[in-house]
């Protein structure tokens, strides 16, 4: 683990300065005690860095579909629970196929949950809660695009419990890091036959110390854990009130999902076509996204978009750094958005394309680099 240069130049302020600090609190306990080896902790990221990365999505009413109820009422209600085989409670609905009224699916290293009879706006509060619960703040919150993403946060689990912890630590907790950031980002959809399906994306950025002697930093994009996301796909099934047991076997059982994707260049340009209807198609297309470094900004199922822009999350970490906000006032560049569109084809068959704001084919060499990640990422 490399601890962040900003903490470098801390200790060494520390033993100058400090040193007194030291001793009156060497006996005191610290804010994270608690704390254990591989435990995954983000409760305390109030204490890091402000590394937001603005990635705020539109909130426009563009459908009924995640429509929230009028204010006097809370989202989508309190579902009412039923009971599993086993004699617990379980938010989704039973059935024979899924007793526990859920199950996982899984397409590569990619999983989504399905809930079983209810709908995206019974489901949001619970997710909502699972995230705040969690020591995450909440960047998107869009129950009418269907999307939630969480901040960048620190896993404070991979801080050590050592001497300047236990003493400066406590007075400079902000330049303590453990030189990782995570992000997670929700995606809540409505299946055609009524259940629900949720997928989770993490992204991760790194600390790297340089210079000869370690005492500057960058950030580098680490890659995404697939095993992170089965956790928290797990401990969100707890959070329906499954158990841990039942979570784990739901993800031992996972589906599996997804069809053959062939390319199609009769038209001039390349699109992309997937062998399932549009409900499966359009949840793929979405996951697929997420594993590219285009950002989803908002999207219309009715009308089969998803409107994205290349983002630059490490560039984005930077600028939004302990000291960016005093140094940078520079204004963003507006980065080009795409209209990524998917829409029925033939009986179980979807095509997936890029448009222009006119809805024609995209020839750009851009719009053919997404095709060609997405082609990737599908297959």
């Amino acid at each position: 683990m490399k601890h962040s240069a900003l903490l470098t130049q801390a200790k060494r302020l520390s033993v100058l300065s400090l040193g007194a600090a030291v001793f009156a609190l060497a006996g005191c306990d610290t804010l994270n005690d608690f704390l254990t080896p591989d435990r995954v902790n983000y409760k305390a990221t109030e204490t890091a860095p402000n590394l937001a990365v603005p990635s705020d999505l539109s909130t426009a009413d563009i459908s009924q579909r995640y429509a929230a109820p009028p204010a006097v009422n809370t989202l989508g209600g309190t579902a009412s629970r039923t009971k599993t085989p086993q004699g617990n409670l379980t938010l989704g609905v039973p059935t024979a196929q899924d007793p526990y009224g859920m199950h996982v699916e899984t397409d590569g290293d990619r999983r989504w949950l399905v809930v079983d009879g209810r709908s995206p706006d019974q489901v949001w509060p619970q997710i909502q809660e699972f995230w705040t619960d969690n020591g995450f703040t909440l960047k998107t919150n869009s129950p009418q695009t269907g999307i939630m993403s969480t901040d960048w946060a620190e896993n404070r689990a991979n801080i050590p419990n050592d001497w300047f912890r236990n003493s400066v630590g406590k007075l400079l907790d902000f330049a303590y890091s453990s030189g990782t950031r995570d992000m997670f980002r929700t995606q809540v959809d409505r299946a055609s036959d009524g259940s629900t399906d949720i997928s989770i994306t993490h992204s991760a950025m790194e600390e790297v110390l340089t210079g000869q002697d370690k005492t500057s930093s960058r950030w580098e994009t680490r890659p995404r854990s697939p095993a992170l996301e089965a956790a928290i796909l797990q401990k969100l099934m707890q959070k329906f009130c499954l158990t841990e047991d039942q979570s784990q076997k739901l993800i031992a059982q996972a589906r599996l999902a997804g069809a053959k994707v062939a390319v199609d260049q009769s038209g001039g340009t390349s699109t992309l076509d997937l062998a399932e209807p549009f409900d499966r198609a359009w949840l793929r297309v979405g996951l697929a996204l997420d594993r590219t470094n285009f950002t989803v900004d908002n999207r219309d199922r009715e009308k089969g978009i998803y409107y994205v822009h290349y983002s630059d999350s490490m560039a984005d970490l930077k600028k939004e750094g302990l000291f960016g906000k005093f140094f940078n006032s520079n204004t963003p560049k507006p980065t080009r958005q795409f209209l990524v569109n998917v829409k029925p084809k033939a009986d179980a068959v979807t095509q997936v394309g890029v448009v222009d704001a006119n809805g024609q084919p995209d020839n750009s060499s851009d719009a053919q680099r997404i095709v060609s990640l997405l082609h990737a990422q599908l297959n």
